[in-house]
């Protein structure tokens, strides 16, 4: 009886560790240097360093992105995919 419950338990410290995501978030503010429509491809420049991001499916706030750049952007990014883009 005691295997079974340890099977059990292992089992659903397995399932529900899969299913949690990484959560974690990395937030870019500075000036969009360019933006690749093609590729989906942008870069920022964030306190003097560039930051190569992908344009996600279901970024928010990407619509018209070639236009803004040259201007100040805030990027929220997850493991180099574009999440949101806030017109600062």
């Amino acid at each position: 009886m005691k295997h079974i419950l340890l099977t059990l338990a292992f089992v659903g410290i397995a399932a529900s560790s899969a299913t949690a995501g990484c959560g974690k978030t990395v937030t870019n503010k500075g000036k969009l240097k360019s933006f690749n429509a093609e590729t989906k491809a942008l870069v920022v420049e964030d306190g003097g360093k560039e930051v190569k991001l992908t344009l996600g499916a279901s970024a928010k706030g990407a619509d018209g992105l070639d236009k803004l750049v040259g201007k100040k952007v805030t990027v929220v990014s997850s493991h180099g995919k574009v999440e949101s883009v806030d017109k600062s």
